[in-house]
């Protein structure tokens, strides 16, 4: 079977066309934490739903347990602040707050990140 091209999965362009919009008047130099922060989103996103999808499949109810991600050095990604919730929201005027209150919300459950996230998505226009 072939390897998977992430070119070929499309949500390049979604984090790019986010972090546009976001990034309103940013400085380039700044740009980075938005572009950065969207991407460790996602990838944390994408690790908890493989994570999270095994642990519906063996059935035991365990796949809202944050002792059965972290044991395995994956952050738990609370129910709104996962990726098909922020991009479902992805078009709305409220993004960047949902995005920072995903930040908070993945903290909150995941204390070695605590106050490392960025929280600066929702810029005043």
């Amino acid at each position: 079977m072939a390897d998977k091209n992430t070119a070929e999965i499309g949500f390049e362009k979604q984090i790019w066309d986010a972090a546009c919009v976001l990034r309103g008047n940013l400085d380039a130099s700044e740009y980075k934490s938005v572009v950065l922060g969207l991407i460790f989103l996602k990838y944390i996103s994408d690790r908890f739903d493989e994570k999270y999808n095994e642990l519906v499949e063996e059935g035991d109810g365990f796949e809202e347990d944050v002792d059965e991600y972290t044991s395995e050095g994956i952050f738990f990604v609370p129910a709104g602040a996962r990726w098909n919730d922020i991009a479902a929201n992805a078009h709305t005027p409220e993004i960047g707050t949902i995005i920072d209150n995903a930040m908070r919300a993945i903290e909150k459950e995941n204390k070695r990140l605590k106050d490392i996230l960025p929280k600066n998505f929702a810029r005043p226009e």
